[in-house]
């Protein structure tokens, strides 16, 4: 007796057809690493090495190991989202201690109990609320327009024995304290900040632009805390959502492509992410393109792991040029 069904040769071509469109959407050197996430968002490197990804959907992070692409529960419990988007959005760690960025659930300070805020983590299932920014935010509006008073908060990142994160609906980027002590470390107009990283004192930040999100309002911009000087790095990409340094200073910036038009805070259409060097002069060095739906990226070692919003790690090795790596990236 068959336990398997035999497949006809139509079916087996359709199935061959299908598996090679999926990879040709991709360049040579990527490779799916973890795939069957929920609500997948932001994303940082651990102290041990192992890529943390947090889950919007379920209120939970996930520990993955990029060798293996093996990805375990790190923590649970945490709001999940409520309209389909937000919830746990990123993820920091100072020193061996995770820190948790969660919006989008508590969206005009209703007194729902629930907090769009910084999460110190705790245990696999327990963490400690430090700041309230959702409270914070409605205490201090910004000077442009709005229509969530708790903010949407995107990124976070360890800076200076504290935390930033950056709102992008509020245009500006916050400073947080281990102790919870929030303060606006720099506003901007209507520019949509976005993915954070850092160098030294010096933060690296990149901008949508406002609806459409045109290739020109695409940007990458880094300041100083005590400057009112910022810098732009580079721009040409759509809806860039992260930024992050690589082998020595390389610099990349991920776009999620041209913006679907659906209603303000969408997404871009299908498949048309990509990921970018920052040349010295400012340029695009293409990396990888065809990227569906990708929002944010780390760099270990020589190899860009970027995580989309279906669900997805997805690897691309050998990313830095000469003289940090044979890079494989299109002029």
């Amino acid at each position: 007796m068959k336990l398997v069904k035999e497949v006809s040769p139509t079916v087996r071509l359709f199935a061959l057809t299908t598996f090679l469109l999926v990879l040709a959407s991709y360049p040579a050197h990527a490779q799916p690493l973890v795939t069957g996430l929920q609500g997948s968002a932001g994303s940082t490197v651990g102290p041990d090495g192992y890529l943390y990804v947090t889950e919007g959907m379920t209120g939970t992070v996930q520990r993955i190991n990029t060798t293996t692409g093996e990805a375990s529960l790190f923590v649970e419990g945490l709001p999940p989202w409520i309209i389909g988007v937000g919830g746990a959005v990123d993820i920091a760690f100072i020193g061996d201690t995770a820190y948790v960025l969660v919006t989008l659930v508590n969206l005009f300070g209703e007194p729902s109990g629930l907090v769009n805020g910084v999460y110190r983590i705790d245990g696999p299932s327990s963490y400690t609320i430090i700041a309230d920014l959702g409270a914070y935010s409605i205490e201090n509006p910004p000077d442009t327009p709005f229509d969530f008073p708790t903010g949407v908060q995107w990124s976070i990142e360890k800076y200076r024995g504290g935390l930033i994160v950056s709102d992008g609906h509020h245009n500006r980027v916050l400073n947080v304290t281990q102790e919870g002590i929030i303060s606006e470390l720099r506003a901007f107009e209507n520019v949509v900040p976005t993915g954070l990283d850092v160098s030294g004192y010096e933060i690296f930040l990149a901008l949508t632009g406002p609806a459409p999100h045109l290739p020109e309002d695409g940007k990458v911009v880094s300041f100083g805390p005590r400057s009112d000087q910022v810098a732009l790095e580079a721009s040409g990409a759509p809806l860039l959502l992260d930024v992050e340094f690589g082998r020595g200073r390389s610099l990349y910036a991920l776009s999620q492509g041209e913006w679907n038009g659906a209603f303000p805070g969408s997404s871009a259409i299908e498949n048309d992410g990509a990921l970018w060097e920052i040349n010295d002069d400012g340029s695009l060095r293409l990396i990888a393109a065809n990227i569906n739906l990708p929002n944010s990226v780390e760099i270990i070692e020589n190899d860009a792991y970027v995580v989309t919003l279906t669900g997805n790690v997805w690897r691309f090795e050998n990313i830095s040029s000469a003289p940090f790596g044979n890079g494989k990236g299109k002029p």
